[in-house]
């Protein structure tokens, strides 16, 4: 392998840098690390889907499903069927292949469920089924933009929830991350939910099953783990965690995953700023949790569960007030 010995031209200001040494060790860190996790190299280039490909073709879908409002400010509504249909076709082309290259790298690496058609058959399955569920995933948008509304009385329409608002931010990446997981794509799946983390501080395992007319209030810090389902109408405050409460171990020693261990929450549910609910319990029907409560164990259709009520062990009841 040649060595890096780069001199900058004489008189031209640019300092040497003498990066010789530094580039020559770092060959040697990813030697040992190839070695390490037994690749010994990397296949034909890049063998892994590029975040930066992805957050630009999601950006590009997200502006496809409400063109008029997140599209670019020339569109007019006569040609916003052209606009989709351009962006959405630049947008899945980029897509299939960070979709093949994730199905080869897991074939490769005997990495969960092999794909039974060839990986590229496979990507384009999946992304023609993607197509087609667009439509349901703009109306399940729909409904959580509307919930957001008319859950915040601070809201004054709802285009200012949907260009503002970081809880609709975090479950427009949701929803279509949520289709990847679905898929098999797992690491797709996550490149686009944490995108959305990065940069609305809500932090959504694709895996998670969220209903209809999901809103989060406020948001920053909530977390939501792989295996909770979520019903319909639930409303959530800022730093709500609906988490594990323990991670069994496997007969080698490393974590189990892909068993439930989340939280079930159930329809027509508030849970207030700074809960935590941890384990696979179930939030019944209705219930209201107040802020800063800790739950492990789940509680009946219709309860008030209050910090009141959980530190001075006091049943559960329909009619206690938070």
């Amino acid at each position: 392998m040649s060595s890096y010995n780069f001199e900058p031209p004489s008189g031209s200001g640019r300092i040497n840098w003498q990066l010789g040494d530094a580039v020559a060790e770092l060959r040697k860190r990813r030697s040992k690390w190839r070695s390490d996790q037994q690749r010994a190299n990397e296949f034909n280039g890049r063998e892994l889907p590029s975040p930066n490909i992805v957050r630009d073709a999601i950006a590009k879908v997200i502006q496809a499903l409400f063109p008029m409002r997140l599209g670019p400010a020339d569109l007019r509504e006569e040609s916003e069927d052209f606009y989709v249909g351009y962006t959405l076709d630049v947008a899945f082309n980029s897509l299939f292949e960070q979709a093949r290259l994730e199905l080869d790298y897991a074939a490769r690496r005997g990495i969960g469920e092999s794909c039974p058609q060839r990986q590229r058959d496979c990507a384009e399955r999946i992304m023609k089924g993607f197509a087609l569920a667009l439509p349901d995933i703009r109306a399940r948008l729909d409904d959580d933009i509307v919930a957001a509304y008319r859950g915040d009385p601070a809201a004054r329409s709802v285009d200012e929830v949907l260009l503002c608002y970081p809880g609709v931010e975090a479950i427009i990446h949701h929803r279509l991350a949520h289709y990847f997981y679905g898929e098999g794509l797992l690491m797709l799946a996550r490149i686009i939910s944490e995108q959305a983390h990065s940069t609305t501080g809500i932090d959504i395992h694709p895996g998670a099953s969220i209903g209809r007319s999901f809103f989060i209030d406020h948001g920053t810090g909530v977390v939501i783990g792989e295996t909770a389902v979520i019903g319909d109408n639930v409303r959530i405050y800022q730093a709500v965690t609906l988490g594990a409460k323990r991670f069994p171990e496997a007969e080698d020693g490393h974590l189990e995953k892909g068993q439930p261990r989340h939280p079930i929450v159930e329809d027509d549910v508030v849970i207030y700023a700074g809960a935590t609910i941890l384990g696979r319990v179930t939030i019944g029907k209705g219930t209201v949790v107040g802020g800063n409560v800790w739950l492990t164990r789940g509680v009946p259709a219709g309860s008030n569960v209050s910090q009141a009520s959980m530190a001075n062990g006091e049943p559960i009841q329909q009619s206690q007030l938070l």
